[in-house]
């Protein structure tokens, strides 16, 4: 589970790096880098290597959750009050958000790419901009990015005290990594959102 989530967890910056593409006004440079990613042959295992490890970290989140409710069927009297007491009970539901996300988004973009859903997989500027310009799509989309940041940020810090890499120095170091990376990347798609939505 935290080795697929650290997988993924370096993979959203360099997606936002080319949706910042998005923001220039010439199509060129975000489609070019949309067909490299699509046809490079070494980008189409990494892409693989992506799909299993997203598949990995759901199914396996899904089951540690279940598992989790059958070990206590009844709640606890007190709640520990723990520093990510939060974040750790509703993962399961900001998952779930990210995977509404995920879906709307392969059906947008992916699902185009493989000719399941019409569209110009050579022009995808354009898909991103029309999408972009529906108020509720832009709703939908700032929502999910929200929700993903309070997952990103126990999925973060989590996975290497998981991984058993606590650290009296370190992990303090790695809670503020994880607050950056929690609200930067989140904040970095959402400047792509608001910016293409209300001011192209």
């Amino acid at each position: 589970m935290a080795l697929a989530g650290l997988f993924l967890l370096l993979f959203l910056p360099v997606h936002l790096v080319i949706n910042l593409m998005l923001l220039k006004s010439d199509p060129d440079p975000f489609n070019t880098a949309a067909h490299f990613m699509a046809t490079f042959p070494l980008v189409k295992i990494v892409e693989i290597v992506l799909i299993a490890a997203i598949l990995i970290h759901i199914c396996y989140g899904i089951y540690l959750q279940i598992m989790n409710w059958l070990s206590r069927p009844a709640g606890y009297a007190v709640r520990n009050k723990s520093e990510t007491a939060f974040f750790s009970r509703f993962m399961i539901w900001t998952g779930a958000s990210v995977l509404t996300f995920l879906v709307l988004h392969f059906f947008n973009f992916y699902f185009i790419r493989l000719g399941l859903v019409e569209g110009n997989a050579e022009d995808f500027y354009s898909v991103a901009h029309d999408l972009f310009s529906i108020p509720a799509y832009n709703y939908i989309y700032l929502t999910c990015f929200m929700l993903l940041g309070l997952h990103l940020f126990h999925a973060f810090s989590s996975a290497f005290q998981t991984l058993g890499l606590n650290h009296r120095i370190w992990t303090p170091v790695v809670n503020v990594l994880a607050w950056i990376y929690a609200i930067g990347i989140p904040a970095g798609f959402a400047f792509i959102s608001i910016s293409l939505w209300l001011f192209r």
